[in-house]
């Protein structure tokens, strides 16, 4: 079989891993020819492509960032996107198509499955917001980037009796923010499922600062929002693609925060550092698990269907009811940040 291979949307550590998994169990294990595409979607549309074999795929496991590279390009959002696409893989005789990514890859995969093209998908995305599984590729290495800022932010603020406010990733669902703000210590989490009460936040650190403290931790999720009716203002912040501008939220919080306490108040936003780097062993293994199962789905005829961490098994989801959905934290979660600051 010749089975293509694409990452979309933004990069994560583990991505090469996912890669290599399905280039060795393909190539070694089944004897599949392996096609990459390069820039995701796009290279699709292009016909862009990279064969892939043992020699491409050497010494990529510890590397971040994705060999093929990536894009941010739907071809169902593009006139003629889905046309060019069928024409480039009837092109390239490819057989099946494994499709790493996330929200927007992954229902642009959708989109070409119901054209027919037999299709796996596999989540990936920092933010872990793709429905269906408990995990995904690059989650891991983000919150460890992440935690780890929030150690290193705690000594400063200290030192100097500061407010200090981290923002993180996550557009539409508060996974980073929550699970590093617990990790790190943050007196304040804020996430994109719980609107925010400034007024409250005003009172816990004036009472926080005169009771028992000289310096706080906020860390505050890209997404994240005022409640409706409170006494703060404000409209997220997007760009062309729709992509969340960082620091918007964090320079906003400061002002407030500021103006309101008289605390100095100063603001890191992690940006694509989260993003970057080596990544930690869980995404090494969960990419390796989820290229293992892509390419055996491919094998064994099954098709239009995602891979998906369910406790500590990998299963395969019918992709049409993973696509256009956003997993939320759970309120449980929330609550344990709620409650430990």
């Amino acid at each position: 079989m010749r089975v293509g291979l694409l990452t979309g949307g933004g990069d994560v550590p583990g991505l090469n891993a996912a890669i290599r998994a399905v280039v060795k169990r393909g190539e070694g294990e089944y004897g599949h020819q392996i096609i990459g595409f390069r820039n995701g979607w796009k290279g699709v549309v292009d016909g862009d492509v990279q064969p892939l074999g043992r020699q491409q795929i050497r010494n990529v496991l510890p590397t971040g960032g994705t060999l093929l590279g990536t894009a941010r390009f739907h071809p169902h959002r593009n006139e003629g996107g889905v046309e060019a696409v069928l024409a480039t893989l009837e092109a390239e005789r490819i057989d099946a198509l494994i499709c790493v990514g996330g929200d927007g890859t992954l229902h642009a995969a959708s989109k070409i499955a119901e054209a027919g093209v037999p299709v796996i998908g596999i989540p990936k995305t920092i933010d872990n917001d793709v429905w269906g599984t408990d995990a995904s590729i690059g989650f891991d290495t983000a919150v460890t980037i992440a935690t780890e800022a929030i150690d290193r932010i705690h000594t400063t603020a200290e030192s100097h009796n500061r407010v200090m406010i981290v923002e993180v990733m996550g557009r539409h669902a508060g996974w980073i923010a929550v699970t590093s703000g617990i990790a790190g210590g943050a007196e304040i989490v804020l996430a994109p499922e719980e609107p925010f009460d400034i007024d409250k936040i005003e009172r816990f650190l004036k009472h926080r600062h005169r009771a028992h403290a000289s310096f706080s931790i906020v860390v505050v999720a890209e997404g994240a929002v005022p409640a409706e009716g409170t006494a703060m203002h404000y409209e997220t912040q997007v760009g062309k693609f729709g992509e969340i501008v960082a620091g918007a939220i964090g320079e906003r919080l400061k002002v407030e925060i500021e103006q309101r306490t008289g605390f100095d108040t100063r603001v890191t936003v992690l940006g694509h550092v989260q993003r970057g780097g080596i990544p930690t062993a869980a995404d090494r293994i969960l990419g390796s698990r989820f290229g293992v199962a892509a390419i055996d789905a491919v094998t064994h005829d099954r098709s239009n269907v995602m891979t998906a961490l369910r406790g500590e098994n990998v299963e395969l989801l019918a992709i049409e009811e993973v696509a256009g959905k956003v997993k939320h934290v759970p309120a449980d979660l929330l609550a344990v940040a709620r409650t430990l600051a």
